[in-house]
């Protein structure tokens, strides 16, 4: 048996549930591309480091999936003050993975969490599915989706 220093944290796995929804809604892209903000990008929305020509295969696809969820869920722990349940948590950090830690730690939705409004803060998520298309701050589908499957996800811890 291993001992854990007093104070030290268990470190959590993504639940498995939150992993789903990232790959469903980010696509699997074994090339690099530019997504619309310009950024190289391939797997799972991976970002760091990708330069444009690169190819992976599905096993690196995953391997840059779950440590990108795994430092959004770090931020999330970070920046949440109450319990989470491991849904609410994956929720959570696809939400980071997807919008920044920045998005979360200035929302209204991290207020209210804090503030232990659960109900309330699942509520903000359809208010995260604008994106400056153009100039012009634009509605996307795709997000009103996520944010939709996210908000149930955290509602179902």
């Amino acid at each position: 048996m291993t001992n854990v220093p007093a104070g030290a944290a268990i470190p959590r796995d993504i639940h498995p549930d939150a992993l789903a929804l990232v790959r469903h809604f980010e696509g699997l892209y074994l090339s690099a591309y530019l997504c619309p903000a310009g950024v190289p990008t391939i797997g799972y929305g991976h970002t760091a480091g990708v330069r444009m020509g690169q190819t992976i295969d599905g096993l690196q696809a995953e391997v840059f999936l779950r440590a990108d969820m795994a430092d959004a869920a770090r931020d999330v722990d970070r920046l949440v003050k109450v319990l989470l349940t491991d849904q609410q948590r994956g929720a959570l950090a696809s939400f980071v993975f997807n919008l920044g830690a920045g998005a979360l730690q200035s929302s209204t939705l991290l207020r209210l969490l804090n503030q232990g409004d659960y109900a309330g803060a699942a509520k903000e998520f359809p208010k995260w599915v604008y994106a400056t298309v153009d100039g012009i701050k634009t509605q996307l589908p795709g997000l009103v989706k996520r944010r939709a499957a996210e908000a149930k996800l955290f509602e179902a811890g």
